[in-house]
């Protein structure tokens, strides 16, 4: 019987292809725009070029996305949250 792992890590970054979001939209970009050069070239060198620069593309995005320190950015978020009203009276005695 298969057995399925459960995911347990849902708070990090979503991955599609092994890319986050954001380098998986600039892959498509790429892929959109050499699929227009495909279509209005007619030159066999040109097909063979763009599919060689998608897949230099490829390997160079997933291995930036491997690397985290080159993406690595403070937290937006503070690391606690509290519903306790912030004030500078002190009520407890020294």
């Amino acid at each position: 019987m298969k057995r399925f792992e459960v995911y347990r890590n849902i708070r990090k970054r979503a991955l599609i292809w092994g890319l986050p979001i954001s380098l998986f939209a600039l892959m498509m970009v790429a892929v959109i725009a050499s699929l227009l050069m495909i279509i209005f070239s007619f030159s066999f060198a040109v097909v063979i070029s763009v599919f060689i620069l998608n897949a230099g593309l490829y390997i160079s995005l997933s291995r930036i996305a491997n690397i985290s320190r080159y993406f690595e950015f403070t937290s937006v978020f503070p690391k606690n949250i509290t519903n306790k009203k912030s004030s500078l009276f002190n009520y407890d005695q020294d």
